[in-house]
């Protein structure tokens, strides 16, 4: 029987089919889902925040981009993925509030999409879709069977990028 994994904020996983994988509350968190369509393997990490070299207590290497997704890749080749094969969709990266001054702290989604794009470069995996930025929380689900990654947003229709 299929099970749909969950992924805590500040956490990562992979799964194959017949199982999919989904996080929720992404605001200004991204959630980074990387699928390889050859053997239908699928990761999907929430990072928190862009940079564990900002920050002093960084032992969760799963709440950076700049760590959690290369584990997140290591963890899918272990699973038997290849990276030659895998393509990245991100979801989240809003701005959830609105203040008069804009401190570094109020362009965190902004950043987190900016630190996920640059990470996968660097990794060399190419984003093929992304549903990030606005001002709302979304849910997630990525299918390791096609790769259709479920954007679902308060009041809007669910997209599948």
């Amino acid at each position: 029987m299929a099970e749909n994994i969950k992924v805590g904020i500040a956490d990562m996983n992979v799964v194959s089919p017949p199982d999919s994988i989904t996080t929720i509350g992404l605001g200004s968190c991204v959630g980074i889902a990387i699928w390889d369509r050859m053997n239908k393997i699928a990761g999907l990490i929430h990072i928190m925040l862009p940079d564990s070299t900002q920050v002093k207590s960084n032992s969760n290497i799963a709440k950076f981009a700049d760590t959690g997704i290369p584990e997140l890749v290591r963890k899918m080749e272990a699973a038997g993925a290849r990276r030659s094969n895998m393509i990245a969709k991100l979801a989240g990266g809003a701005q959830m509030f609105s203040f008069q001054n804009k401190s570094e702290l109020l362009g965190i989604g902004d950043r987190n999409v900016a630190a996920s794009q640059e990470t996968l470069a660097k990794l060399g995996i190419p984003i093929v879709s992304m549903d990030v930025g606005s001002n709302c929380g979304r849910t997630v689900t990525l299918n390791p069977e096609n790769g259709e990654y479920e954007v679902k947003t308060v009041g809007k229709d669910i997209k599948i990028i």
